[in-house]
Formats: C-alpha cells, structure tokens, sequence
C-alpha cells in the first residue's frame, strides 16, 4: 500500500510544538534560576549578619533532604554555589539579568572558570549569542577564548572596517581546530578534507551566523576556471565569506589570490541585496608583521587569522593578559594561578 500523503503545513504545526517547547523549557529556566538566586541572597544575608554560621547550611541542606526527598540540587555544596552566584552577581544589575537566559550549568561553569568580571559577562553573552551546549562552553574556555580575543583581535585591511564594521566582533585572530586531530606536519588537503569530515565543529568554531554554501566553489573567468576552498554566507552581515586554506605561513602573495577571488564574487555572483563578500585567510602561521604591510595597502575586504591543532597554553596567556591589564589600565588584578 501507498504511504498517505502528507499535508505541507502538518510541519507548521509542528514547528509551533517546538516553538512553545523552547518557550516552556525557557521559563523553567528562568524561574530555576530566579528561585537559585533567592536562596544565595537569603543564605548570604544570613551569614553577613553572622546569624548563621557554616554548621547552619548543613543543617539547612539535610532539612531539605528529609522534608523533600523528591527534590534534587539542594545539596550543601549548591547552596554554596547559590551564595556565591548571588554574592557575585548582585552589585551589577546588567549582568544578573543575563543569567537567567542560560541554564544553571552553565552558570556553574563560568562561575568557577572565570578569573573577573569581564571574562564572566563575555561567556555569558557569547553562550547566548552563539547558544553554545555546555560540552562547547567548556571547549571554549579550554580554548582561551577570552585571553585570545583581548590579547590578539583580528588582523583586518581598513576596506573591512569600512564596509563591515560589526566584523570586528564576528572574526577572530586564530582558529581552534583541535578538533580534526591532524599531526604537526600536514597538507592542505588534509586540512581541507578534515574540516568537511568536521563541519558541524567547524561551524560551532566559525559562529552562530554562518551557513555553509560549498566546498571548491568554482569561479569561472575570462576561459579559466578557479576553485575558492571554501564559501559561506553570514547571516547579519549578510554577506558571502570566503575563506581560503594555507598550511604553511603567510605569504604576502596569498592575499592577491584572495582578492581575485572575492573580486569574482561580487561581480558575478553577489546579489543585489548582498553585502560584498569578505576574504578570510586561513594560514598555519604568520609573522605579524608581514600581515600588517600585506593588510595595509589591501583594497578588499579581507583578513588573516592562523589555525592551531592543539589548544592553546592557557596559563601562559593568563599571565599574558594579566600584564596586559596591569600596563593599560591597571584597574584588574586578576588571579592568574
């Protein structure tokens, strides 16, 4: 027998079962969290008046324990945690309301990992942003997202800050690619191959905005045909990104190739209601140097960002990013052991 047809808009009633499921899970979430933070603020206010004392927390948690057996997450370490998310939260009103879009494990992980304000209001916006899962909030503290971003923005011509401005915040100055397990001696190829084997990853790597098109993405001109590696599209900049491979270092002549590259795109395949397309240089390495004479007299759009293969030392950029504070503001003293 013949399957029945389906009726088109069946999946519009199903997306509105996702949409109300997302709402529903979202104010759970927040209610969660709301209720986590009247218990830190009742907690802290009860010791700061020295009424209670650890034992009292103790005796608190087994209280719970035995009134509701059924209830889970109100242990002595969580109300603890409870304590401390409120006592770090409460003097800043902006970032408090961030928490409750996140749920309570991700608040845990930035709570603990973060070493000052400013790097706890950064993960938090970006595991909004980007809605990362914990599995990748972890990824990307392991990764010194943070310090890399303070310590290192991106190389980018002057064209891009012209014409993409909000760029600025959507690229970075290297990429993590741990994740494709390639040895310290590989080919384009390999590298290539591996980030389509991994382009889900790549993608959480990239951003939220951008949106795969294709691999070898040919452009044809004059009677030569030419293969750019790899084409996206970013949703708010709304703009194609090209984004060329090198495993080796930068050279300055890798940059012409790009610019070609993008020229074609926006003659012949831009439409009209689309940015002009923006030129990412992926590179092995690169001598900063070099990347800011090669940047300087670019007429395109464009920027270069290195890959690394294994994460970073984010101790040593701790301890980086602390001198970095100390010698333009010297208002942080971040704990850095």
């Amino acid at each position: 027998m013949n399957a029945p047809k389906e009726n088109p808009e069946f999946g519009e009633i199903v997306q509105l079962i996702e949409a109300a499921r997302q709402k529903s899970y979202q104010a759970v979430n927040t209610l969660l969290i709301e209720l986590y933070w009247q218990v830190g603020a009742y907690i802290s206010q009860k010791m700061a008046s020295a009424e209670w004392g650890d034992g009292v927390v103790t005796q608190l948690a087994a209280y719970i324990a035995r009134v509701q057996p059924n209830l889970k997450g109100f242990t002595r370490p969580n109300l603890f945690r409870m304590r401390q998310f409120y006592d770090t939260y409460r003097d800043d009103p902006i970032v408090s309301a961030l928490l409750r879009q996140l749920p309570w494990t991700h608040n845990l992980t930035i709570l603990s990992r973060s070493k000052h304000p400013e790097e706890r209001e950064f993960y938090l916006k970006m595991a909004i942003k980007e809605k990362w899962s914990s599995r990748e909030l972890e990824r990307q503290f392991n990764a010194a997202l943070f310090e890399r971003v303070v310590l290192t923005p991106p190389n980018v011509s002057a064209v891009l800050t012209q014409t993409h401005p909000e760029a600025l915040s959507v690229f970075k100055d290297s990429y993590m690619l741990e994740f494709l397990g390639l040895p310290e001696t590989h080919s384009e190829a390999d590298l290539h191959q591996g980030l389509l084997e991994k382009l889900k990853q790549f993608l959480l790597e990239l951003g939220g905005d951008f949106c795969f098109v294709r691999s070898e993405f040919p452009l044809q001109v004059g009677k030569q045909d030419f293969y750019l590696d790899l084409l996206f599209y970013h949703r708010n900049l709304n703009c194609l990104v090209a984004i060329e491979l090198k495993a080796a270092r930068f050279q300055p002549g890798d940059l012409g190739q790009l610019n070609f590259y993008l020229e074609a795109l926006d003659r012949d395949h831009r439409k009209p209601h689309e940015n002009p397309a923006i030129g990412l240089l992926l590179c092995a390495s690169k001598d900063e140097e070099v990347v800011e004479y090669a940047l300087s007299r670019s007429l395109s759009p464009t920027l270069i960002a290195q890959y690394e293969t294994q994460l970073p030392d984010k101790k040593l950029l701790q301890a980086k990013l602390h001198e970095f504070y100390v010698l333009n503001s010297g208002s942080l003293e971040s704990d850095t052991e």
